[in-house]
């Protein structure tokens, strides 16, 4: 069952970020928490899960993002695709992806936007499966400089691989 998430998925939705983003430090100081509670109560920003067996077994993020070109019409970005390593290749992402598109063209979005950091093909052809278009735009990344860390060396070349024609 697709649903918007609730409190209560907190926990299952970090397990699920914590596979989309292995080597990530442990959050201590309760900032997770305080964040997903305010994408809850936020109106433009949803999180999305998808349910089996009463399990939260993948999730989304949609934010919608008011725009004033093209008529006024609101724009979505698509963030955090994970479904749960053990019930990969079941047609269970393209399932949420298809949903959460739904509720972005519902929301009046005249496009929707992602962007992955994986050069596997096979993510690249789920993408595309789903109705996504590489051909559409370039997307660029900028991050805030910082000194480089004992876990960026840990990092495989995929995870830290630019987007974007090589």
């Amino acid at each position: 069952m697709f649903r918007e998430a609730q409190s209560t998925d907190f926990d299952a939705i970090m397990a699920l970020y914590r596979q989309l983003h292995p080597h990530d430090p442990p959050i201590t100081d309760g900032s997770d928490r305080v964040t997903f509670d305010q994408i809850l109560a936020t109106e433009w920003l949803h999180l999305y899960v998808l349910e089996q067996d009463e399990t939260v077994i993948a999730t989304t993020y949609l934010n919608l993002i008011p725009n004033i070109t093209r008529s006024a019409s609101p724009y979505a970005v698509i963030e955090n695709v994970v479904v749960d390593e053990t019930r990969r290749g079941r047609g269970h992402g393209k399932m949420i992806i298809a949903h959460t598109l739904q509720q972005a063209w519902d929301a009046g979005c005249y496009k929707a936007m992602l962007m992955t950091g994986s050069r596997r093909e096979s993510t690249h052809a789920f993408y595309r499966a789903c109705g996504f278009s590489a051909d559409d735009k370039t997307g660029y990344t900028a991050r805030p400089p910082r000194e480089s860390t004992d876990a960026d060396a840990t990092r495989t070349r995929d995870e830290v691989a630019p987007v974007g024609p090589a």
